[in-house]
C-alpha cells in the first residue's frame, strides 16, 4: 500500500514531510495509510508571511471582497467535494457523518457571506453600535468601531470535523480581513489538505492569506504578538497547557477557546411517554450518541429525566440503537462508523470504565458486538454504551468525566429545580436541550441554567420537523459555552468576526467621524448636488449631499381629510379639548404619518429615474407635534451608501422634519434602491 505524504504549505510552497514525521492508521482497518509532520518548518516565516504578505492584501479589501471571496471558496469546494467526501472514509465517518462536517462546512461560509453582503458594510471600518453625543451641541461626538487586527490568526483544530472545523474558523477570519495559519489534529489532517489545496488552486485567496500545518506547530505560538490570535478546538487539558504559557499570558495574546464539555439533555416533566416530545427525545439522543461515533463536541453526554420515566426510556432507546448497525463506513447500511484512531478507542473505553464506578452500563458491551464489512479488532470500533446513574446528586465523575465516543449516562430527576441543579453540574457546556411542550418549564431552565450553557436548545411537536438538532451549531449563532467549555465563542454571524478585530472608540467632530466612518453624522459638512438626487444614479451620489425642500403649512382640513380617509380618528386629531387633557398635545394635532406621507411629497422627484423602489424606514421617532396652521420642511441628506449586486444599491438617507423655525419634529431613515 502506498502511503500518502501529507504536505504543509507554509509562505508559499507545499512541504513535505520530513523530521518527526508521524504515521496515520486508517481508522477501519488499521493499516498507515499517509504520514504528516516536520519539524523543520520555518515557523516565524511563515507568521512573517502572513502579517506582511497576506495581512496587506486581505486588509486592501473592504468586507464586501472579502465576502465575494469567502463565496468563491464555498463554490470551489463545493465542485468538489465527492473527493473529500471519498477521503474521508478513511476517518471511520459515515456518508451522513460527511455531510455535516463537509457540507456544512460549505454551507457555514455561505452564511458568512451572506452576512458579510448584507450586515456589513462596503468599507474597511466597521462601525459598532450608535452615535455617542459627547457634548450639549453635537460638535463632538464618540463612535466605536473596530478594524482588522494586523497580526494572524492561528487556528489549532480538532480530529472530529477536518473540513468544518477549519471552515467554521476560517470563513469570519476572512471577513474580517486577518490571515489563517491551519494546524488540523494530525489524525485527520488528509482531509483538511485536500480542502485546503482546493481553496488555494481556486485562485480565490490573496497571498499569506491561508497557510497550512500538518503535524505539530512547534514552537509557534512562543512567536505571537498582541495583533496575534490563537483560536483552539479540543481538550480541556490541552487548552490549559496552552492558553497558559507564559508568553501568552505576558503579551495578553487572544485566545479563543471550544472545549470538551458534559453537554446535557433534560426531558420535560412534561414529556410522558407516548407524547411527542417523549418520542422526540429518544430520537434525538441515539442520534447524538451515534453520530461521528459520538465524536462531537456538542454530543448529548448526560440525560436528565424524570424519575419514573427512566425506565421506559432506557427500554425505548436501548431498542433504537439496536438499529444502529456498526460497520464499514462505506457500505450504505452502516450508521455508525468507527472512532477516528486506535488511541482514541483506548481513552473511551478508560474514560466510560470511570463513569463506571458511579454508574451501571444498561447497553452496549465493548467486548461483544458485531461489526459489518470491517475487523472490529483492527478498526477502532466501538458499541454505542448506555450508563445509568442512580445517584446523580452524589457521584462526580459523571458530571466531570467525559467519554469521547458513542457514551451517554441517564440519571434521574425529582423536579425541575433539581434538573437544573443536575444539568449546572458538569461546570459549563457548549449546549444544553430541553425537550418540552411547556413554554414554563423552558422559561424556568432558561433562568436557572442559561449562566452555565454556551447555547439552549428547545424543541417539540411544534419546531421538530423544521429544527436542526440538539448537536448542530449553526454559523449564525454563537459555538461556545463558559467554564470547562472553554469560555470562548465561535461563530455567531458578525460576533465571530469581531473576535480578529480590535474595538476602538474614536472622538471627534462630525467632520472627521463622517470621513472615518464614510457615513454621515448630523452636524457634518452638507453637499449640495447638480440636480435633484432622486434623478442621479447610485455611483453618482455623495455621502452628505443634501436636498432641503420648500416648506408647507398643515391645515386643519388636511387633518380631518387624512383621519377620515385613512381611518384613524384618534382623538388627540378630532377632539381638541380632549386632546389637551393630554400631557403630550397643544391641543389638535397632525398625524405622525401625515407629516411622513406630506414629507415623502415634499422630497420626491416622480419621474422615472435611478430610484427603484422604497425599501422602508429605520429609527422613526417623533420629537414634536405639529398643530394646525404651522409650516414644516424637510432635508434629505445621503447618509450611507451599500452596493447589494450588480444592478443596484442601497442608499440609506437622513430625514429630518422640522417646524419653521427648525425644531426637530420627527427623524429617521429612509431606505431605497437606485440603479447603477
Amino acid at each position: 500500500m502506498t502511503i500518502q505524504q501529507i504536505n504543509s504549505f507554509a509562505a508559499g510552497e507545499w512541504i513535505a514531510p520530513g523530521a518527526g514525521a508521524r504515521n496515520i492508521a486508517s481508522a477501519v482497518t488499521g493499516d498507515v495509510i499517509a504520514s504528516a509532520g516536520n519539524n523543520a518548518l520555518d515557523v516565524q516565516g511563515m507568521l512573517d508571511y502572513a502579517r506582511n504578505v497576506g495581512g496587506p492584501a486581505l486588509r486592501a479589501l473592504t468586507f464586501h471582497d472579502r465576502a465575494k471571496m469567502i463565496k468563491a471558496l464555498a463554490l470551489a469546494i463545493s465542485k468538489q467535494k465527492q473527493a473529500l467526501y471519498d477521503l474521508s472514509f478513511a476517518t471511520g465517518a459515515t456518508q451522513s457523518d460527511h455531510m455535516i462536517d463537509i457540507d456544512g462546512g460549505i454551507g457555514t461560509m455561505f452564511v458568512f457571506a451572506s452576512k458579510g453582503r448584507r450586515e456589513m458594510p462596503d468599507a474597511q471600518i466597521y462601525l459598532d453600535g450608535d452615535l455617542e453625543q459627547l457634548s450639549r451641541h453635537g460638535t463632538f461626538m464618540g463612535q466605536h468601531i473596530c478594524t482588522p487586527l494586523q497580526g494572524v490568526a492561528v487556528h489549532i483544530n480538532a480530529f472530529n470535523f477536518p473540513v468544518w472545523g477549519m471552515l467554521e474558523k476560517l470563513a469570519p477570519t476572512l471577513l474580517a480581513g486577518v490571515p489563517a495559519i491551519v494546524k488540523p489534529a494530525t489524525n485527520s489532517c488528509y482531509v483538511t489538505e485536500l480542502a485546503v489545496k482546493i481553496m488555494l488552486d481556486s485562485g480565490v485567496l490573496p497571498a499569506g492569506a491561508l497557510q497550512l500545518v500538518s503535524g505539530g506547530i512547534g514552537d509557534m505560538l512562543d512567536h505571537l504578538t498582541l495583533q496575534d490570535v490563537v483560536s483552539f478546538t479540543g481538550s480541556a487539558q490541552t487548552a490549559l497547557a496552552l492558553r497558559s504559557a507564559p508568553h501568552i499570558l505576558e503579551n495578553s495574546i487572544r485566545f479563543v477557546a471550544e472545549q470538551d464539555s458534559l453537554n446535557a439533555s433534560i426531558l420535560g416533566p412534561d414529556a410522558a411517554p407516548g407524547t411527542p416530545e417523549f418520542d422526540l427525545f429518544v430520537k434525538e439522543v441515539q442520534r447524538e450518541m451515534t453520530t461521528k461515533a459520538g465524536q462531537k463536541c456538542t454530543a448529548i453526554r448526560r440525560m436528565m429525566v424524570p424519575e419514573n420515566h427512566v425506565d421506559a426510556v432506557i427500554k425505548v432507546l436501548s431498542a433504537r440503537l439496536d438499529k444502529t448497525q456498526i460497520g464499514d463506513p462505506t457500505l450504505d447500511t452502516t450508521r455508525m462508523g468507527a472512532l477516528v484512531s486506535g488511541g482514541q478507542k483506548r481513552d473511551v473505553l478508560e474514560k466510560a470504565a470511570i463513569l463506571g464506578q458511579e454508574a451501571e452500563r444498561v447497553y452496549g458491551d465493548p467486548e461483544n458486538f458485531n461489526v459489518d464489512g470491517a475487523d472490529a479488532n483492527k478498526g477502532a470500533f466501538l458499541p454505542p454504551m448506555l450508563f445509568h446513574c442512580a445517584n446523580p446528586d452524589t457521584a462526580q465523575r459523571v458530571h466531570d468525566t467525559e467519554a469521547f465516543g458513542p457514551v451517554s449516562t441517564i440519571m434521574g430527576y425529582r423536579d425541575v429545580d433539581h434538573a437544573i441543579e443536575l444539568v449546572n453540574k458538569g461546570q459549563g457546556s457548549l449546549v444544553a436541550s430541553v425537550i418540552t411542550h411547556d413554554p414554563a418549564v423552558a422559561r424556568e431552565v432558561t433562568i436557572g441554567a442559561g449562566a452555565f450553557h454556551g447555547r439552549l436548545y428547545f424543541n417539540n411537536r411544534d419546531s421538530m420537523k423544521e429544527s436542526t438538532g440538539h448537536g448542530s451549531p449553526l454559523p449564525h449563532m454563537v459555538h461556545g459555552g463558559p467554564g470547562r467549555a472553554g469560555g470562548g465563542e465561535e461563530m455567531g454571524g458578525v460576533r465571530g468576526v469581531m473576535h480578529y478585530m480590535q474595538r476602538t472608540a474614536i472622538q471627534g467632530s462630525p467632520d472627521i467621524l463622517t470621513a472615518i466612518g464614510e457615513q454621515w453624522v448630523p452636524g457634518a459638512a452638507e453637499i449640495k448636488g447638480p440636480s435633484h438626487p432622486f434623478t442621479r444614479k447610485f455611483g453618482e451620489l455623495s455621502i452628505g449631499e443634501t436636498l432641503h425642500t420648500d416648506p408647507r403649512i398643515v391645515t386643519l382640513e388636511d387633518i380631518e381629510t387624512f383621519a377620515h380617509f385613512t381611518g384613524d380618528t384618534f382623538y388627540a386629531h378630532m377632539d381638541d379639548a380632549a386632546a389637551k387633557r393630554n400631557p403630550f398635545f397643544p391641543g389638535r394635532v397632525a398625524h405622525g404619518y401625515l407629516l411622513l406621507s406630506f414629507a415623502a411629497g415634499m422630497f420626491v422627484e416622480p419621474n422615472e429615474g435611478p430610484v427603484l423602489a422604497n425599501t422602508g424606514l429605520d429609527n422613526l421617532r417623533f420629537m414634536k407635534p405639529i398643530e394646525a396652521g404651522e409650516s414644516i420642511k424637510v432635508r434629505l441628506t445621503v447618509k450611507k451608501k451599500t452596493p447589494r449586486n450588480d444592478e443596484y444599491g442601497e442608499v440609506r438617507w437622513h430625514v429630518s422634519l422640522t417646524d419653521i423655525e427648525g425644531e426637530l419634529a420627527a427623524e429617521y431613515e429612509l431606505l431605497t434602491m437606485n440603479s447603477f
